[in-house]
C-alpha cells in the first residue's frame, strides 16, 4: 500500500556529500526531501514546493544561507515556514546570528545520524529556539545588519568590476570588428572592380543568361560579390551603431521614391515570389530631412523581413501619413505573424526567429535565413534619425496568417 510522505523538506546545500547523507537519513523516515545547490535555486523551490521544512546551509556559495533566509521571511506566501540551521558555522555566535536572520533553529554539523530525524520532527512539531536577552538580540540584530551592508558592498565592487571587464572586452571586439570590415572591404572592392573589367571585354564569351558560359560564371561571382560585401555593410554597420559612430549624411529624402525603389531592389533578388504590393498616402508625403542611402537600407531589412515571412499569394501594405509632425510609415504584412514575446528580441543583433539548422541564405524565400542582424540595423539608423520603429502581431500562427505590422516614426524638419 502507497504511504504518502510524511512532510516536504527542502535541503540547501553545496556539499554533496552532506546533501545525499542528509537526505537518506530523512528519505529512511519517510520524509521527501528535495535538495538544492545555491540560494537563487532555494528561492525558487521554495515558491514551487511551499515545503513543510527548509534545512538551511549558512555556508552555501552566491547568497549565502543568512541572506536566503532573510529573503524568505520577507515572502509573504514563505514567512511561516519554518527554517533551521544545518551548518558547521559553529562559532561563538554563529547561533545567534543565524536566529537573528530568521531561522527557527540551529543543528550544528556533523549531524548525529540517531538523533537528526527527532530534531526535524521537533520542529515540524512547532519547535522554535529564540535569543532570550532582549539586549543581546539587540546587539547581534545590529551585528548582522552590519554584516549585510558589508556583503552588499562587496557584492556591488565585484558587479563594478565585472561590469568594466565586460566594457573593456565588447569594446575592444567592437574595435576589431570595425577594422575587420574595413579590411575586408578592400580585397572585396579590388574583386568587384577587376570582374567589372572583364566583364567589360567584348571578347569574353557567352551571356550571362547562357548558364556554364565564362560571362554567366562572371556575372554568379558578380552577385556572389554584392552579397558578401552587404554582409560586411550589415556587421560593420550595426557596431557602428553601438559604439555611437555611424555617421549620416543628411539631405532631403523623398520617401516615396525610396521605397518604391526599395520595393524594386527586392524584388530583382530572386525569383518572383506572387506577393502582391499596395501603397497607400505615400505619393503625398513631405520630403523629410536624412540619409537616403541609411533609410534605405533600413526601409530594405523591413520590407524584406515582411517578404521572408509572407507565404506567396499575401499582400504587403505601405502606407504612409503625416501625424503631429512626423511620418509614419506601417509595412504590413499577410504572413504568418510573430509570437508576442518576439516582438522586442527581434531587435536584437544576431537574434534570429527560424531554427538556424534550417537557415539558408535567400533573402527572399519565404521563411529565409540571414544572421540576425536586419531589424537591428534598422532600428538603429531609425533611432538615429531621431525616430521610433516596433512591431504589432496578434501571434504567430502558420494556418491563420494574422500577419505583422511594423510601424517607423520620422520627424519632419523644423519649419
Amino acid at each position: 500500500m502507497h504511504r504518502e510522505p510524511r512532510a516536504r523538506i527542502l535541503y540547501v546545500e553545496d556539499d554533496p556529500s552532506s546533501a545525499r547523507l542528509v537526505q537518506r537519513v530523512l528519505e529512511a523516515e519517510g520524509f521527501d526531501v528535495r535538495v538544492v545547490t545555491d540560494g537563487i535555486a532555494a528561492l525558487e523551490a521554495a515558491r514551487q514546493l511551499r515545503p513543510d521544512l527548509i534545512l538551511m546551509d549558512i555556508n552555501i556559495s552566491g547568497l549565502d544561507g543568512y541572506e536566503v533566509t532573510t529573503r524568505l521571511r520577507a515572502l509573504e506566501e514563505l514567512r511561516e515556514i519554518p527554517i533551521v540551521a544545518v551548518t558547521a558555522a559553529t562559532l561563538r555566535g554563529d547561533r545567534e546570528r543565524a536566529l537573528i536572520a530568521g531561522c527557527d533553529g540551529y543543528i550544528p554539523k556533523p549531524i548525529d545520524v540517531d538523533r537528526f530525524p527527532q530534531q526535524v520532527e521537533a520542529f515540524l512539531g512547532g519547535l522554535r529556539e529564540r535569543i532570550e536577552s532582549p539586549q543581546e538580540k539587540a546587539d547581534y540584530l545590529v551585528e548582522y545588519s552590519r554584516r549585510l551592508v558589508e556583503r552588499l558592498e562587496e557584492k556591488i565592487r565585484e558587479l563594478e568590476k565585472a561590469h568594466a571587464d565586460l566594457q573593456r572586452l565588447d569594446k575592444m571586439k567592437t574595435d576589431f570588428i570595425i577594422l575587420a570590415g574595413h579590411e575586408l572591404r578592400t580585397p572585396l572592392s579590388a574583386i568587384y572592380g577587376y570582374i567589372q573589367i572583364l566583364l567589360s571585354m567584348p571578347d569574353i564569351p557567352g551571356s550571362p543568361e547562357e548558364e556554364g558560359s565564362p560571362r554567366h560564371l562572371l556575372h554568379q561571382v558578380v552577385q556572389a560579390t554584392r552579397r558578401l560585401n552587404q554582409v560586411v555593410d550589415d556587421i560593420l554597420n550595426v557596431f557602428l551603431i553601438e559604439a555611437n559612430k555611424l555617421e549620416l549624411s543628411i539631405g532631403p529624402v523623398p520617401l516615396y521614391s525610396l521605397i518604391q525603389n526599395v520595393v524594386r531592389n527586392i524584388r530583382n533578388l530572386g525569383p518572383e515570389r506572387q506577393l502582391t504590393f499596395e501603397f497607400e498616402g505615400l505619393e503625398t508625403l513631405p520630403l523629410i530631412m536624412g540619409d537616403a542611402q541609411r533609410l534605405f537600407q533600413a526601409l530594405w531589412h523591413v520590407v524584406s523581413n515582411a517578404v521572408k515571412y509572407t507565404p506567396d499569394g499575401g499582400t504587403i501594405r505601405i502606407a504612409g501619413r503625416v501625424v503631429d509632425h512626423t511620418v509614419h510609415l506601417s509595412i504590413q504584412d499577410t504572413g504568418i505573424g510573430i509570437d508576442p514575446a518576439e516582438r522586442e528580441r527581434i531587435f536584437d543583433r544576431f537574434y534570429v526567429v527560424e531554427d538556424t539548422m534550417l537557415h539558408h541564405s535567400s533573402k527572399t524565400a519565404f521563411k529565409g535565413g540571414g544572421l540576425g542582424l536586419g531589424l537591428s540595423l534598422a532600428r538603429g539608423i531609425i533611432e538615429a534619425h531621431k525616430g521610433r520603429i516596433w512591431i504589432e502581431s496578434e501571434g504567430r500562427d502558420e494556418v491563420r496568417l494574422p500577419g505583422t505590422t511594423v510601424h517607423i516614426l520620422l520627424p519632419l524638419p523644423e519649419s
